[in-house]
């Protein structure tokens, strides 16, 4: 019986796929990440990706290729295998133009490429002193401290737009991003950008980025920003739907590619002639899509293996579509388990949860800052071979014994139920053993 791809892989049922096609069973997900540590228990995806070994090895492919005879490589193969890539991100995130499309390391340069083209605003007093960049408070840390190394040191004024955790709704956050845009208006400043996640790190909640966007432009906000860091290959992404003026998105976090590639969407327009890789090599001058392509000798191979990754997921019943659903559809069925099993709860609903969830911790394990939840993740992952991000969440004034720590769930082609098991054992040992974080030393 053809077995579909990984949402079932307990092992215990299998799907029947129509007209008897093919698609990845069991066996195959195990020696496609057969490199992975069979003894740990990897439930965060999120953080780092994960590569199949069938990509790995057109990896090195690429890399022996530009080894063997770097001259020929660099005239004649670079330039084209990445526009291969190109023009596959354009058709997946529905955009107009190739040149739309710029290939970079990861969200991170895409945020500096962004945020250098804000800093010269300031300095040609295009845009003047305490004008505003608006974020919301769970933004990634590297791109707070972005806008804080661009914007802030041009004289720009940054406003973190709270969110409450745990949400019940995309109201919710609406409401609050309403209040971030008045407070960013008033007294006549200006908002020059807005940062907006699609989903955010931590903790992780899919945000309704284009409501949010629609919100800006009717509040004429200059530039719109979306970090899709964790998007593509875990929610879908329509960057016309979207209507932002930059997308960015990592290709080594769902999307199977190796370490480290993303994408940065400009929308054609006259400021797409104005951004620059912050690398200046050869190509400076010709465009971003071109200067990025070439910011000096390196490893580029990671940008090369896209058309391969196709191949992977196209190997699933309903290609990259099929494997965003059925993980998305996965991670909530464990997660609720998981808070059953606790007796907590969800951080978000299950509609506001991508491939990853936000599950409650029991309560008696005493986290009360952010070091209790790193100290409690290292403890999972040296006592019981689990890798899975805490969050902290301080609790609010009168709340009876409150949940502040989540563990932050991924669910990608390669997890088995077991590994849910096994977190959800290791807690329980843990509260029936009356640990406290307080147990754990420095």
């Amino acid at each position: 019986m053809a077995s579909s791809s990984s949402s079932d892989d307990d092992h215990h049922h299998h799907h029947q796929l129509p007209n008897g096609s093919t698609s990845t069973t069991p066996p195959d997900i195990q020696f496609e990440f057969s490199h992975h540590d069979p003894t740990i228990a990897r439930i965060n995806n999120g953080s780092f990706g994960s590569c199949p070994s069938s990509v790995i090895s057109a990896q090195q492919e690429w890399r022996l290729k530009w080894l063997q005879q770097p001259d020929d490589f660099y005239f004649n193969t670079l330039k084209p295998s990445i526009l291969k890539t190109r023009l596959v991100i354009r058709d997946l995130i529905n955009a107009d133009h190739v040149d739309e499309i710029s290939i970079v390391d990861n969200a991170t340069t895409a945020a500096a490429i962004v945020l250098q083209h804000v800093t010269w605003s300031f300095f040609s007093s295009h845009f003047q002193e305490g004008d505003c960049a608006i974020i919301l408070h769970y933004a990634y840390g590297a791109i707070k401290k972005s806008l804080q190394a661009y914007v802030g040191r041009a004289g720009g004024h940054v406003i973190e737009v709270k969110l409450p955790f745990p949400v019940n709704s995309d109201e919710e956050i609406v409401e609050e991003f309403k209040r971030g845009l008045e407070l960013g208006r008033a007294n006549g400043r200006k908002i020059r950008l807005a940062l907006i996640d699609h989903i955010t790190s931590m903790p992780s909640v899919v945000i309704p980025v284009k409501e949010l966007v629609k919100m800006c432009r009717d509040a004429n906000v200059d530039q719109i920003f979306v970090d899709g860091a964790h998007a593509i290959g875990c929610v879908d992404i329509d960057v016309k739907d979207i209507g932002a003026d930059y997308y960015t998105s990592n290709l080594h976090k769902w999307f199977f590619c190796p370490p480290s590639v993303a994408f940065l969407y400009c929308r054609k327009s006259d400021i797409l002639n104005e951004l620059h890789h912050p690398v200046v090599s050869h190509e400076y001058g010709n465009g971003l899509a071109i200067e990025s392509s070439w910011i000096g000798t390196r490893d580029y191979s990671a940008q090369l293996v896209v058309p391969q990754v196709m191949e992977f997921v196209n190997r699933f019943d309903g290609g990259i579509d099929g494997i965003k659903r059925r993980n998305h559809e996965k991670v909530v069925e464990m997660a609720l388990m998981l808070s059953k099993a606790w007796g907590t709860h969800l951080g978000a609903p299950p509609e506001m949860c991508s491939s990853m969830a936000m599950v409650g911790l029991p309560a008696c394990l005493g986290i009360s800052s952010d070091s209790d939840g790193l100290k409690l993740r290292a403890h999972l992952r040296t006592c019981f071979k689990i890798e899975v991000p805490i969050y902290y969440r301080a609790p609010v004034k009168g709340e009876d014994n409150p949940v502040t720590g989540y563990a932050r769930i991924s669910h990608q082609v390669y997890n088995t139920v077991e590994d849910y098991f096994k977190l959800r054992d290791a807690v329980n040992k843990l509260v029936n053993n009356g640990f406290t974080c307080a147990l754990l030393s420095n």
